[in-house]
């Protein structure tokens, strides 16, 4: 944080504005969102004000931070298709309306598609120096791989910082949070308010989620994990979050749970087979925040054994996904047959305990295998 002691004494006499940034590169956002879209729910929780401010005009730009290569350039259609399409998750998360508590999206756009070149230049571009762009991350990194680095990427701080100058303006903003891999752009947005229209602004960041193997939050075998329902099921959401590693499910109900702070306490001491108990909580309550309490998981077809212990050929053969074992075969050989996301090999064995075992074929058909 900026000032906490400043920004904590503002927050007792008045209502806070504060916003986050979420370009449109695609028509969802996915759980490496997550913790910003919970950012922005606690904000409004706490009595104050959540601005999305969605980049239908940096996204024509590109974000340098953290990329190795430039991003595809995206038509005005394409962008504003993505936004609609975005904003029904932050529905279900955020209050909208014109309370002065509700939320509300903005779109960088109406400003920056308004700029005109030189006057920008000489208004906003005098504040920056070349010196201090090339010490962020963001430029460093891209310059020691020796990937390019257009000179319109290179605008993106620029932009970032003047939309803090526009929203303090327009919405009395007074707070920008993010990632940490935005703090560079957030104190340039600070200082640039600060310097033109004297206004005193904060800014928070938050690190890195990653699972207690070391991973990197929302990254699986079987692809991203969106959070529209039209690019991921929510019972693969609420899958993803099931598997979830026992040392994270106290982490996890914290961040991505309304759940009671006592309650989380007693479920992260649950034990052995308890701990699925926690998971599953986890999973509900989570998928419960994104998708609605819709999502069980009977609604998959299953196949019950009575053994121990089914081959993978067989299951596939009897949740009806192939119509012989050589098609199952073949599927297995194209890498198309999945075990709870895991690639499966011709002899893969699934084993169910207390909990059942998804089977795939392909993307779209899955299935329980369960004793």
């Amino acid at each position: 944080m900026t000032d906490a002691a400043g920004l904590d004494a503002l927050a007792q006499t008045q209502v806070i504005s504060g916003y986050i940034g979420f370009d449109a590169t695609a028509p969802s956002l996915h759980v490496g969102s997550l913790v910003q879209i919970m950012m922005l729910r606690r904000l409004q929780q706490a009595g104050h004000k959540p601005i999305v401010l969605m980049g239908g005009g940096t996204t024509k730009v590109g974000d340098p931070s953290g990329k190795d290569e430039s991003r595809k350039l995206l038509t005005d259609a394409d962008i504003a298709t993505n936004i609609a399409s975005i904003r029904r998750v932050f529905e279900r998360f955020l209050t909208f309306g014109d309370g002065p508590t509700d939320a509300v999206l903005v779109n960088n756009a109406d400003w920056l598609d308004a700029l005109e070149y030189i006057p920008f230049l000489r208004d906003v571009g005098k504040h920056f120096t070349i010196n201090r762009m090339l010490t962020f991350d963001s430029v460093k990194l891209r310059l020691e791989r020796e990937q390019p680095l257009t000179f319109l990427e290179f605008n993106y701080m620029i932009f970032q910082a003047y939309d803090f100058l526009e929203l303090s303006r327009r919405s009395a903003c007074r707070l920008q949070m993010g990632g940490s891999d935005q703090w560079g752009n957030i104190v340039n947005g600070i200082e640039l308010t600060r310097r033109i229209d004297g206004a005193q602004t904060f800014g928070l960041t938050t690190p890195l989620i990653t699972t207690a193997d070391g991973g990197k939050m929302g990254k699986t075998a079987a692809g991203a994990i969106w959070l529209n329902e039209d690019a991921l099921r929510p019972y693969d959401y609420w899958t993803f979050w099931r598997n979830t590693q026992a040392a994270d499910v106290g982490r996890f109900l914290r961040l991505f749970t309304d759940l009671p702070l006592d309650e989380i306490a007693r479920l992260e001491a649950l034990q052995g087979e308890e701990e699925n108990d926690a998971k599953k909580i986890l999973a509900d309550a989570a998928t419960a925040l994104a998708h609605g309490n819709q999502v069980k998981g009977d609604e998959l077809p299953s196949h019950s054994i009575a053994t121990d212990a089914i081959n993978i050929v067989d299951a596939l053969l009897a949740l009806g996904f192939v119509a012989s074992k050589g098609e199952a075969r073949r599927l297995i050989a194209g890498g198309g047959a999945r075990i709870d996301g895991e690639k499966a090999s011709e002899y893969s064995v699934i084993t169910p305990g207390a909990e059942p075992v998804r089977v795939s074929a392909g993307k779209k058909l899955h299935g329980l295998i369960i004793r």
